[in-house]
């Protein structure tokens, strides 16, 4: 058996089976990476620029795109590496690395969607308190709380990680996450896969309520609404609900490619398993938000009418 201080680095084996195809995976992980950076910088610079849009819902969305490029970032740049090289292992300090930046941009994601959800509520329900209630010092405080809280969660989680005994360094995916390193874990992992599961709780229920909580109200309120303000709620919240949609889409696939066994399934339906919660999201929010909310399509136009 391997010590934890013999387990120093690991292979990701997922990379072995890609054989001849590795070039035309570079190519579409590239194009999806200069796509995620190109399009979230566009809309970030729209709203930062421009005051009209330095409003509530707005500023949640620039650090939900934010968050979309951490999350595109942490991951696509060692994929394109692994892929043009020979070699695909990778330190236990890097493994530790990339779980800590993959599970923030998870865990802010969520968070900031329930911020947002929470936004929308007030927006509909209490339109003539909105300002009132949605100032600046709340906002900020929001966003703050979406980061800060999720930062001490996964700091915790990784730091448990780090100290788990290994006896073996087979990875059998394309990067590094802690149900990979439980599977080849010599120690005891009940207490630590215990805790873990007490963080994903604080980490999802909270959000949960919050989330079925403000469309609860929103649903409630629209039900007695004209026909003409049922159309502006759904307006409003329907970027929000696509974006909600595809997040737990990515979940579902987190958990079936991680908790079930894959081997019979063709490596690139496993990989598409693997990378889709943390590609698919980044890629399509901002196409989402700039093609659904009126404002930022609107700038967009006039943009693209200047050049």
């Amino acid at each position: 058996m391997e010590n934890t201080s013999q387990t120093t680095t690991f292979k990701l084996v997922a990379y072995f089976e890609l054989n001849y195809l590795r070039y035309l995976y570079f190519a579409i992980v590239f194009m999806i990476y200069a796509t995620i950076i190109i399009i979230n910088a566009i809309i970030i610079g729209i709203v930062c620029t421009d005051k009209s849009l330095h409003e509530p819902m707005y500023m949640f969305l620039i650090n939900l795109l934010i968050n979309d490029v951490v999350g595109g970032t942490s991951l696509c740049p060692s994929i394109l590496v692994y892929l043009l090289s020979d070699s695909s292992e990778i330190s236990r300090e890097n493994c530790l690395v990339q779980m800590f930046w993959l599970y923030i941009y998870g865990s802010c994601e969520f968070i900031i969607l329930a911020v947002i959800g929470y936004d929308r509520h007030l927006s509909i329900c209490y339109p003539l308190y909105y300002n009132s209630i949605m100032h600046p010092r709340r906002v900020s405080n929001l966003i703050v709380f979406s980061w800060i809280f999720p930062l001490s969660i996964v700091s915790i989680s990784v730091t448990l990680a780090s100290q788990v005994q290994l006896c073996g360094n087979t990875i059998e995916k394309i990067y590094c996450d802690n149900y990979s390193l439980n599977r080849i874990a010599c120690s005891d992992m009940t207490h630590i896969i215990t805790f873990d599961t007490l963080l994903a709780f604080i980490i999802s229920v909270p959000q949960i309520f919050m989330l079925l909580y403000s469309y609860a109200k929103i649903i409630k309120i629209c039900v007695s609404a004209s026909k003409e303000s049922q159309k502006r709620a759904l307006s409003t919240c329907t970027p929000h609900l696509i974006t909600l949609l595809n997040y737990f889409i990515g979940v579902i696939f987190q958990i079936i490619q991680s908790r079930f066994n894959m081997t019979q399934v063709p490596i690139v339906i496993h990989s598409i398993f693997s990378v889709y919660f943390l590609i698919i999201p980044p890629l399509l929010n901002p196409l989402i938000y700039g093609l659904k909310m009126k404002q930022i399509k609107l700038r967009i136009i006039k943009l693209l009418m200047k050049k």
